[in-house]
């Protein structure tokens, strides 16, 4: 066993003790150590779920084709399903970082459903003759990594991005009546409500919801029994069809053969629109976060706008008691960052090959799947320990939008850019907004209408009848 099999407790005969093999067992596996890199990055279980769902597809498919015997095909079916639901993750040993097509990656898998049916049945059951019948790694990473993302994406990504959505939304309707200075350039502008600005990130993500579904659509035509090249020789014609509609079944997923094998084995395009897809949503979410982090900011030195009481439960500083940092967020902004740099690791990996292959199978498959999963969990973190628990300062907000210089906006249809521009500077140095406006002229009365504030947040021109 090598380091990384011992310090896991992996014994790789245990299941063989009904057979004694002729040669050593996983043999490709074990051959793999010596060329594959050894980084200790192992593929996530969604990767090997959706190898186990081909495995057990296409011997259930060879088996009605009448290419696999029933009992030998039974089996195989059996030790696939194993695969599938995590009893033999420990098994799949391979590095991500190796042969582009994702050669180790089916191959591992075959020979652990090989060793594990040959110990069944008590002959030996061939990983290549048996297991991979009328496949190819050529065809089987291209889809093991397309089903892999597609059950990640609909599993959690696309529940997490609903449900931040959905507490925007209630936060929208919750600080609706919170009225406060607008920024552009981090400098004082018009007022908005709070509602305003978290009801912009709520449409966002909802939107994005839509973007990914969609573009989660194209992953589902699979290239499986395209074989080696994309012309599904040593298949039978029938044969990528059946595997992908049980693949569909297994998955609650609308799986089909692809109508051009060719192109899905030879390409990924999409599977980087995915991840580009996600940067998508890693930029909305990081954005969110670095709003939340301003208002948040203080309480005394800065905005203040907002207190997060959940950011209190762990200690925000190892020196100074009492502080509280917005640790939530910080840890959504650091994955939103790995998601982004992660398409560009895919552009690249999407890049590589020639003519009839594909060869950034495993590391686009990784990329895509750990894309996924660092965003719902961020989504899902920021949705439950931030947004919801929001509370908003409403005195103090208030008190930013009535003192900011920028509503002199509000007069400068009356009284011309000029007058508006040097009232603005005297605002500036230290005139409350109030006495300035009257300075001009208006009574109480009539600041009091400019600087209402429901009527400064909705369209219209609050000056137009001074």
């Amino acid at each position: 066993m090598d380091n990384h099999a011992a310090a896991a407790g992996i014994d790789s005969g245990k299941h063989l003790r009904a057979y004694k093999f002729p040669n050593p067992p996983m043999k490709y596996v074990e051959g793999s150590k010596k060329v594959f890199l050894n980084t200790g990055t192992r593929f996530p279980r969604e990767v090997i779920w959706a190898v186990g769902a081909i495995k057990l597809s296409a011997a259930k498919a060879n088996v009605e084709l009448g290419l696999l015997g029933g009992d030998l095909g039974r089996t195989i079916q059996s030790k696939a399903r194993e695969l599938m639901e995590g009893e033999h993750d420990q098994d799949v040993v391979v590095d991500v970082f190796q042969t582009g097509s994702g050669t180790g990656l089916n191959m591992n898998a075959n020979e652990v459903i090989a060793e594990l049916a040959s110990a069944e049945l008590g002959k030996k059951v061939h990983p290549n003759d048996h297991v991979n019948m009328s496949q190819s790694s050529n065809d089987v990473g291209p889809t093991a990594v397309r089903v892999a993302a597609a059950v990640a994406v609909n599993s959690d990504l696309i529940p997490a991005l609903r449900g931040m959505s959905r507490s925007l939304e209630a936060l929208a309707r919750k600080t609706a009546k919170v009225y406060k200075a607008g920024r552009t350039h981090l400098r004082d502008a018009l007022p908005v409500t709070m509602g305003q600005e978290f009801g912009a990130y709520s449409d966002e993500f909802s939107r994005d919801t839509e973007l990914v579904h969609e573009t989660t659509r194209y992953l589902m035509e699979l290239p499986i029994g395209g074989t080696a090249v994309g012309t599904g020789v040593n298949a039978d014609p029938r044969f990528g069809g059946m595997v992908a509609a049980e693949i569909a079944r297994l998955s609650g997923l609308p799986f089909k053969s692809a109508r051009n094998k060719f192109r899905s084995t030879r390409l990924l395009t999409d599977m980087s629109a995915l991840s580009g897809t996600m940067r998508t949503v890693s930029i909305g979410l990081y954005r969110l976060c670095q709003d939340l982090r301003l208002m948040f900011s203080g309480p005394l030195t800065g905005l203040g706008e907002i207190d997060i009481p959940t950011q209190e439960e762990v200690a925000g500083s190892s020196i100074m008691p009492g502080k509280t940092n917005p640790i939530t967020v910080e840890s959504a902004l650091l994955a939103s960052a790995e998601v982004a740099g992660l398409d560009g690791a895919n552009a690249i990996a999407a890049s590589l090959g020639e003519f009839e292959l594909t060869m950034g199978v495993p590391l686009m498959g990784y990329n895509v799947v750990l894309q996924a999963k660092l965003l719902s969990e961020a989504l899902r973190k920021v949705a439950s320990m931030v947004i919801d628990h929001v509370v908003p300062m409403k005195a103090k907000a208030l008190a930013y939008a009535e003192t900011s210089q920028a509503l002199i906006t509000l007069v400068s249809p009356n009284i011309g850019y000029d007058k508006a521009s040097a009232l603005g500077k005297k605002i500036a140095k230290g005139t409350p907004i109030r006495p300035a406006l009257r300075d001009l002229g208006l009574s109480s009365k009539e600041v009091d209408a400019i600087l209402d504030m429901e009527k400064l947040v909705k369209p219209g021109i609050p000056a137009k009848k001074i």
